[in-house]
């Protein structure tokens, strides 16, 4: 098998032993048939072959001969070395993706990956933007016939107004979106497509982007093709999620609000506004998209800790 480009951060370094060969081709063909996105494949491909080198070197030629002890050994060499919590937990991962794909393929008997705990993430309660900051960052947005204001005011009613992740946003196509019926279909992580209801202003915004702005944008297509992406570029392209982000940053300077709020804030925004007002974490998670409750049950730790910094604050017995 041809084997795919690596990040350009990977370094080549010498030939792998065939064992070692075969689990990377059994991993890259075991997530193409996933469906995993690329940028994971080349992530994963990195992460293995990081530990296939880490096992060459102590002489370890074959996953065969990999226990779970190996594995919790070349995890504590990532946290020694100063790797983030989340660099080290995506390793593992890759490390679990990659016995299984060879238990498929019958080339090992067990995963001794999966016995092997990930480190500790640090919890880091996300930014939340308050209501009125929300509504300063998008009232402020000027409510004219300019294309890119009017692009602009319903790709952050949608972040805000849906929870939307930045990825998500970009890959709308018109026919995603029933502003009339006020409803949202979205594809998320896993290629796993949900439907969500779409707010008034979020609707309103849209609708006046699709009636007087995105002509203009599509218009400007080199071949006079546009991409049929809701939200296009000032070349009628889709755009991409650095655009979102920069966008943001322009908007929140417009709006003299602070520089760290990033999309992701504004997906965390909409789910701690709904748990504020009374929402189920049920719906919280169908809302969002999370494959499990736990991912979550993030926010009731967040309003935890929310709850608790202000009786600390407030409370003369505190």
């Amino acid at each position: 098998m041809k084997n795919e480009p690596t990040s350009p951060h990977d370094t080549p370094g010498p030939p792998l032993p065939d064992g070692w060969s075969r689990a990377i081709d059994a991993l890259r063909t075991d997530l193409r048939r996933r469906g995993t996105s690329e940028a994971t494949r080349r992530a994963y491909d990195g992460d293995l072959r990081r530990f296939a080198t880490w096992c060459a070197g102590r002489g370890i030629d074959d996953p065969r001969a990999v226990d779970v002890r190996t594995v919790r050994r070349h995890v504590q060499s990532l946290t020694e070395a100063g790797r983030a919590a989340t660099t080290v937990t995506r390793a593992l991962a890759a490390l679990r993706a990659a016995f299984r794909a060879l238990v498929h393929e019958g080339l090992v008997d067990g995963n001794p990956a999966e016995l092997a705990p990930a480190p500790r993430r640090p919890q880091r309660l996300p930014r939340v933007v308050k209501a009125t900051e929300a509504a300063r960052l998008l009232d402020r947005i000027p409510a004219d016939d300019d294309p890119f204001d009017l692009r602009d005011r319903a790709m952050l009613e949608l972040a805000y107004g849906s929870g939307l992740r930045a990825a998500e946003l970009v890959r709308l196509d018109l026919v995603d979106v029933d502003a009339a019926g006020r409803e949202l279909r979205v594809t998320g992580k896993g290629e796993r497509t949900r439907t969500l209801p779409l707010g008034d202003p979020a609707a309103d915004a849209v609708e006046r982007y699709v009636a007087r702005g995105r002509g203009a944008l599509a218009a400007a297509h080199p071949d006079g093709r546009p991409a049929p992406a809701l939200l296009l570029s000032r070349r009628g392209a889709r755009l991409s999620t650095s655009d979102v982000r920069r966008r943001l940053q322009r908007r929140l300077e417009e709006a003299g609000l602070p520089g760290d709020i990033h999309p992701h804030a504004l997906r965390h925004s909409f789910a701690t506004h709904l748990l504020d007002g009374g929402a189920d974490l049920r719906s919280i998670q169908e809302m969002l998209g999370h494959a499990r409750l736990s991912t979550t049950q993030v926010y009731t730790r967040v309003e935890s800790a929310r709850l608790l910094e202000a009786y600390r604050r407030s409370h003369p017995r505190a």
